[in-house]
C-alpha cells in the first residue's frame, strides 16, 4: 500500500500501454506479408491505438489499474465512463486486437501444422482443417468495410468463427457471437493494401502460409483452461 495518495497517482500514471515488440523481424512474412507493410502496421497504426488508449486513460486514472482484456471485457458496459466508452472500445480493442495478431504469424518454415489436440477439435467442429479455413476465408472475404475475422473456443467448447466490425473483438460484450479468439485476420486495408490493392481475398488466401500454429495450439490450451490468451 502507498503511504500518500499523490504517490498512488504517480504509480497509476506510469501504467501506461506500450508497444510490444515484434516476436519475428519485419521481413519474416514475406513474401506473404511484406516488410513495408509490417512496418508501418506495427510502428504507426497500432501506435496510434496505443497513444489513443492512454490519452484516454489518462482522464481516468483509476481505469489503468484494469489490464488490457479487462478493459475489452468493459466494452458496451456501465464500467467504462461516457466520455471515453467509444475511444476505449476502438483503441483498447485495436491494442489487443494487433498485439494477439503479430503472435499468431511466423515465418513460413517455422511451423508444423494444428497440434493434436487443435486438429481434433477442428474435425468435430468444422469436418475439417479445409472446410474450417474456407469458412474463415468467407467471414473475413465478407465483412463489410474494415474488421477482423477469428477463430475461437465458444462457451459449449466447440469451436467457432465469426467477423468483426472496426476494432471489436468477441472478448467485448458488443460482439455479436461472444467467443476466445485463439486465431485472428485484420482485413482492414492498411494490413494488406500496399502488397494486394483491393483482391482481399489473395491476402486472405496467403495468410494460412504464415499462420503460427503452435501459438494457435497454445491458444487453444489456455482458452480450454478458461483463460484468454496473453499479448
Amino acid at each position: 500500500r502507498l503511504a500518500h495518495p499523490s504517490s498512488y497517482y504517480s504509480y497509476l500514471a506510469a501504467m501506461a500501454f506500450t508497444l510490444p515488440a515484434l516476436p519475428y523481424d519485419v521481413s519474416a512474412l514475406e513474401p506473404y506479408i511484406d516488410s513495408t507493410t509490417m512496418t508501418i502496421h506495427h510502428s504507426k497504426h497500432h501506435q496510434a491505438y496505443i497513444t489513443n488508449l492512454n490519452n484516454a486513460l489518462d482522464k481516468f486514472p483509476e481505469l489503468k489499474t484494469l489490464g488490457l482484456v479487462e478493459l475489452n471485457a468493459s466494452v458496451g458496459t456501465d464500467a467504462l465512463p461516457k466520455d471515453i466508452a467509444t475511444v476505449v472500445r476502438n483503441n483498447g480493442g485495436g491494442h489487443w486486437n494487433h498485439s494477439f495478431f503479430w503472435k499468431v504469424m511466423t515465418a513460413p518454415s517455422a511451423t508444423n501444422g494444428p497440434s493434436d489436440d487443435l486438429k481434433n477439435l477442428l474435425d468435430s467442429s468444422f469436418g475439417s482443417l479445409d472446410t474450417m479455413k474456407e469458412k474463415f476465408n468467407g467471414a473475413a472475404a465478407s465483412r463489410f468495410g474494415s474488421g477482423w475475422a477469428w477463430l475461437g473456443l465458444k462457451a459449449d467448447g466447440s469451436l467457432g468463427i465469426t467477423s468483426t466490425p472496426n476494432q471489436d473483438n468477441p472478448l467485448q460484450p458488443v460482439a455479436d457471437e461472444k467467443m476466445t479468439p485463439i486465431l485472428a485476420l485484420d482485413v482492414w486495408e492498411h494490413a494488406y493494401y500496399l502488397k494486394y490493392q483491393n483482391r482481399r481475398p489473395e491476402y486472405i488466401s496467403a495468410f494460412w502460409n504464415v499462420v503460427n500454429w503452435e501459438q494457435v495450439s497454445l491458444n487453444l490450451t489456455e482458452a480450454k483452461a478458461g483463460g484468454v490468451p496473453g499479448v
